[in-house]
């Protein structure tokens, strides 16, 4: 029989805390919109096993010091993350680390009457930045990354030389369409200087870029290469990870209509779907459990 119930690895915050900055202190007003999530962690074994609230720092404060810090600016979610983690950390010393998280939605300046307005917006869809740093103890990491990336090329890609079975209907192809969504992160250097905002746009201009360079021969060589070209772009990162779904386009027969379909007409196919995840690493990179244990396997 085992022994006694012990409490095991627990962390406590708020999460989803939207917060909108307007940075209005000239007539062309400037905009910042993130979901912030903050949870501690540390010597919070009172409230669990004694009902004692003494450690306890409230998850109503750590929402109200995410707007007190956002009223300073907000700059890149990642510096954003790092400046509530020195609070609640170097704060409360029963606090020893935790973990913050951010999606980032982009906005952009509609255009009015041929200019770009002061203070009117719309949403930039094409993707949703994300952050999180984690702290242990004396250890930090950043972690950047992107979801709902979608992105498809009309050619340049096939899929062959697969094992067959009598399961196996899937026909052979060297020129279909290849469309996914990209869903990715990836972890910087510890210590690492970095200006989070250029490096942002670096890493989205590679990773387009590399979808559409070579023949895929599938997604997995794609995602491999978009990695690849990541960490050759950029040397303060050193793993990238991603959770990329293969959007599955299947051409229509229309021979019943009495018409061809010269890979023309197809039909979008939400479910079910491939899904690809990897990690791409420099080589003798230590690996960083803590890291990504608090984000998730790969994105």
């Amino acid at each position: 029989m085992p022994g006694g119930i012990v409490l095991g690895a627990n962390q406590y915050g708020k999460a989803e805390v939207r917060v909108v900055k307007v940075t209005r202190d000239t007539d062309r007003h400037e905009i910042e919109d993130l979901n912030v999530t903050s949870q501690l962690r540390g010597d919070f074994a009172g409230a669990h096993l004694d009902g004692d609230n003494a450690h306890v720092v409230a998850t109503d404060t750590q929402k109200n010091t995410i707007f007190a810090f956002a009223r300073d600016g907000v700059g890149s979610p990642e510096a954003f993350l790092g400046r509530l983690a020195d609070h609640f950390t170097g704060s409360f010393d029963w606090v020893t680390g935790g973990r913050w998280l951010a999606e980032s939605y982009a906005w952009e300046r509609i255009v009015a009457h041929g200019a770009d307005h002061d203070h009117s917006f719309v949403r930039k869809g094409q993707e949703v930045r994300t952050a999180a740093v984690v702290v242990d103890g004396d250890e930090r990491h950043v972690i950047a990354g992107l979801k709902d990336l979608t992105v498809l090329k009309t050619t340049g890609s096939g899929f062959e030389g697969y094992p067959r079975d009598r399961y196996t209907t899937l026909p052979e192809t060297t020129d279909r369409i290849l469309a996914t969504s990209v869903s990715t992160r990836w972890r910087y250097a510890p210590g690492a200087e970095v200006d989070y905002n250029a490096v942002y746009d670096r890493v989205k201009a590679t990773l387009l870029e590399a979808f559409t360079e070579n023949y895929s021969a599938a997604l997995q060589t794609t995602l491999f290469e978009m990695g690849q070209a990541v960490l050759e772009s950029v040397p303060e990162i050193v793993e990238i990870r991603f959770s990329m779904p293969n959007k599955h386009h299947f051409v229509v027969d229309l021979e019943p209509f009495g018409l061809d379909n010269p890979n023309e007409v197809f039909y979008a196919s939400d479910r079910s779907y491939g899904l690809i995840e990897a990690e791409v690493a420099r080589e003798g990179v230590a690996p960083a459990p803590i890291a990504w244990g608090s984000v998730s396997s790969f994105c």
